[in-house]
């Protein structure tokens, strides 16, 4: 077992400032207590792992000089989470556990799953990631069937329209006559009545969610309890005194679309100070709502009694706090109120998020994977169609997403599998175009040129976005050609439909391996085997190899092609081309006429211009001897298989 898995949920530090919570294979959920308050971090297993590493070497240092060292080796500084004091205490609990562990822990089997660690979040949370990684989709899955409120933020969203206020109305009045008598219709009989203006509080997603949240930890005063609400937050029940009744929470959720999209000092206003919570999951810090938010509230709650209200009032040390709240005089978070949001990465530049505000939610980062069904978990298997050619669009995502990560080094741009919509598993070269085309040529691509041989046609002339399409008969069509052109210059793997070439060939690989000594069959056996590095991440054998040699030339980014090939000369097995120079890779290009030997291989650009390819054309028997070879080697990358 690594060093950094080695702690168990129930473990505690010996000051009892940490607690682990939770547990997968990529993290850890952590309550943490900071000067009489209680949250809950996530913490990655391979920042612990680096500081597990560094304090082996460096026993006597402190957290903030391991974050100064480290965060050119990690993205712990990325979004300023403020965690190295966490990790620090963390890393000693692993180090010296007679002195700095409680041993509580329990067995995790139950808790094996990504999609664990997610049911069992935080309270606040962001869900961020590159643009189409299905972060909406995760909310909305693991919400499903519970009670939400959504809202978007955009550049003019304000306090107003995400609390409430004052608006003008039509209601419809009674008309009377000078002496204020009802007017009534001679023919009819009836009350004449007629539309005027009026102002009205009128809430919006926040004060709504707020109002269902708290209802649902009480009653009408005039209802039976097997009809309230009768609710409270499970976190409430470890507490032996605290909340002993009601024991099936009842959530309600505000989600927040597109969080970093709007100004969210703006749009919080004073709402920032209820963001931090205590152990119970209520505020900390109670705020005065204003007088027109006062009316409101008091409406609402007239005639609800909260169910525990006494514990709630010993949280804060007065008598009547919940009156206060149900009075709409004092705004407190409710325990079972969840505020989860989503960010696109590449929006960060629209409104930046100070730390402040950063601090007070979890982070959860949704990573660029292959999509899968939802029921069974099979590959969704989307392409783009040209007409005559079909391509395989998880191919073209890790092919661009390639491309993009070594022109811009930098992760914001990057593709999800749901970028775009496919229609029964199609994306048409007109919405291939409209949408992926222009995204990387108008917002990706145009700061850094287009000089890369990957934007050039056959005559060398450069694929500029007008080629894209074509006038023909006084139509503008796309240009069919062009689009093949840049597929094929990236290299991505053309669709196969052949049920029983299917069944033959690994997924991730869909040419026909060449004959192999290794081989103990005509053809390889079906090998669906996912694989981590460092115990994060889902790989099969061809993204795998890549993401390890990706990994290798990032932490080594000096050196030059010829002395990585170099260092990799121990790691090599009976792989057709397993490492190609450029010079290499060009000259079987150039002596093949089936252009589908582009697919054969994996680009890796770092440094100055420096380029190597590595081989798709893997086997069960030459993937194993590489693990077994990278493991090996001292390169702090530890490949292991995930198992089913």
């Amino acid at each position: 077992m690594e060093d950094y898995d080695k702690l168990m949920v129930g473990d505690q530090s010996t000051d009892g400032r940490i607690i682990i919570a939770d547990k997968d294979r990529l993290c850890y959920q952590v309550k943490l207590e900071s000067k009489g308050a209680f949250s809950m971090r996530t913490i990655s297993k391979q920042l612990l792992g680096e500081f597990i590493d560094y304090y082996k070497k460096n026993p006597n240092k402190k957290a903030e000089d391991a974050r100064v060292e480290l965060k050119e080796l990690s993205n712990i500084d990325k979004f300023e989470y403020g965690y190295s004091a966490t990790l620090t205490a963390m890393a000693k609990m692993v180090l010296d556990p007679k002195n700095e562990l409680i041993r509580k822990g329990i067995s995790t089997d139950s808790f094996s799953t990504e999609s664990s660690l997610l049911k069992a979040a935080g309270l606040q949370q962001i869900y961020y990631g590159a643009p189409g990684t299905g972060k909406s989709k995760a909310i909305k899955d693991l919400t499903f069937s519970e009670d939400v409120i959504r809202t978007t933020f955009h550049p003019d969203s304000d306090y107003a329209s995400f609390v409430g206020t004052y608006k003008p109305i039509t209601e419809e009045v009674v008309l009377r006559d000078c002496n204020g008598k009802k007017v009534i219709d001679e023919e009819t009989g009836k009350v004449v009545k007629e539309d005027r203006i009026a102002y009205k509080f009128i809430p919006q997603a926040f004060l709504e969610a707020y109002v269902e949240a708290w209802k649902k930890l009480g009653s009408k005063k005039s209802e039976k309890s097997d009809k309230s609400y009768n609710r409270i937050h499970p976190a409430l029940l470890d507490t032996p005194d605290i909340f002993t009744k009601n024991k099936a929470s009842k959530k309600q959720y505000l989600i927040i679309e597109e969080i970093n999209r709007g100004n969210c000092a703006q749009i919080f206003g004073d709402l920032f100070q209820l963001l931090d919570r205590n152990e119970y999951g209520f505020s900390d810090y109670p705020i005065v709502a204003d007088k027109d938010m006062q009316k409101y509230l008091e409406k609402e709650f007239e005639g609800w009694e909260i169910t525990n209200k006494d514990k709630i009032n010993q949280l804060y040390g007065e008598a009547n706090m919940v009156s206060l709240i149900m009075r709409g005089e004092r705004l407190v978070l409710p325990s079972n109120l969840y505020i989860w949001a989503t960010m696109n990465t590449s929006d960060q530049s629209l409104f930046p998020i100070d730390s402040a505000f950063k601090r007070r939610w979890d982070w959860k980062y949704v990573p660029i994977r292959e999509g899968r069904d939802k029921e069974t978990n099979a590959p969704l298997n989307w392409y783009i169609n040209t007409g005559d050619k079909q391509y395989k669009w998880w191919s073209f995502i890790s092919k661009v997403n390639n491309l993009i990560g070594s022109l811009t080094n930098s992760e914001d741009k990057k593709l999800g599998y749901f970028f775009c919509k496919a229609k029964d598993g199609e994306i048409d070269a007109d919405l291939f175009v409209s949408k992926v085309i222009f995204y990387l040529w108008n917002d990706v691509f145009k700061d850094y040129g287009f000089d890369d041989k990957d934007f050039q046609d056959e005559e060398g002339k450069i694929l500029s976005f007008d080629r894209f399409y074509e006038d023909k008969n006084g139509k503008t069509n796309v240009d069919i050609a062009i689009v093949e052109q840049f597929l094929e210059n990236l290299g991505v793997e053309k669709a196969s439909f052949n049920k029983e070439e299917d069944d033959d060939v690994d997924d991730e690989d869909s040419i026909e391996e060449e004959e192999s000594p290794n081989s103990s069959t005509e053809k390889r056996n079906r090998d669906n085997s996912h694989y981590t590095i460092n115990g994060q991440g889902d790989y099969k054998k061809g993204p795998l190899a890549l993401a390890v040699l990706q990994k290798y030339t990032n932490s080594n980014p000096s050196k030059t092609v010829k002395e990585i090939m170099k260092d990799w000369t121990p790691v090599i097995v009976n792989v057709p081309h397993m490492l190609e120079t450029q010079e290499e890779y060009n000259t079987r290009i150039s002596n093949s006429k089936d252009k589908s030997n582009r697919s054969r291989a994996n680009i890796v650009k770092w440094g100055n211009n420096n380029v190597i390819y590595i081989s798709t054309e893997w086997n069960i028997d030459t993937f194993s001897e590489f693990i077994q070879k990278v493991n090996a080697q001292d390169w702090g990358i530890n490949i292991e298989k995930i198992e089913e």
